[in-house]
């Protein structure tokens, strides 16, 4: 498409409702679609039905690292509460975000106190996300992070999603990506 809208979905939801799985179905859908997709998606990594790391996939490449590890008592490096950051990671994804527009649908996954707070983390996703040079992105964002979200971007739409809601709320943003596509 040759008119970039760059409307702006801010999709978020409590721990575990699935934002990331909602984002990786909305993925394949619009690559079938013929879509281009590109930005970071963060899958998290279980082991015995436990979160313990989180991993950040290329949209276009589907190259996938680790991203995080859950932070135990480390005090060294790019840490939250709960994870400790790979340098090497946040670099690499910052390095696709830098080159993730122009696109139809772009990803990104997620924005949360790094990027707001610290000025850390996806800081290239905040500026692809502010250049509007796509038809449509996914943000996912912390609840107690949208009002901040809103300040910057007021005219972002905002997706509350449940696990009750998951499905309804997937066919409407494949409807949305179709709907605005072929405007």
């Amino acid at each position: 498409m040759s008119e970039y809208q760059g409307r702006i979905i801010l999709l978020s939801g409590e721990l575990e409702n699935g934002k990331t799985t909602l984002c990786l179905k909305l993925l394949e859908a619009a690559q079938a679609s013929g879509y281009s997709a590109k930005g970071v998606i963060c899958p998290p990594i279980y082991e015995n039905e436990i979160k313990t790391g989180i991993d950040v996939l290329n949209v276009e490449s589907r190259e996938q690292r680790h991203l995080a590890i859950l932070r135990g008592s480390a005090i060294d490096g790019i840490y939250t509460t709960r994870w400790l950051f790979d340098q090497e990671s946040i670099n690499w994804g910052n390095e696709i975000l830098l080159k993730a527009v122009p696109c139809d649908l772009l990803f990104v996954d997620e924005l949360g106190p790094l990027e707001f707070e610290r000025g850390e983390g996806w800081q290239n996703g905040l500026k692809a996300i502010d250049s509007r040079a796509y038809v449509l992105t996914i943000v996912v964002i912390r609840p107690r992070l949208i009002e901040t979200a809103l300040q910057r971007w007021p005219d972002a739409r905002v997706i509350t999603l449940t696990r009750e809601n998951r499905e309804e709320i997937l066919t409407q943003l494949i409807n949305e990506l179709q709907t605005t596509q072929n405007k």
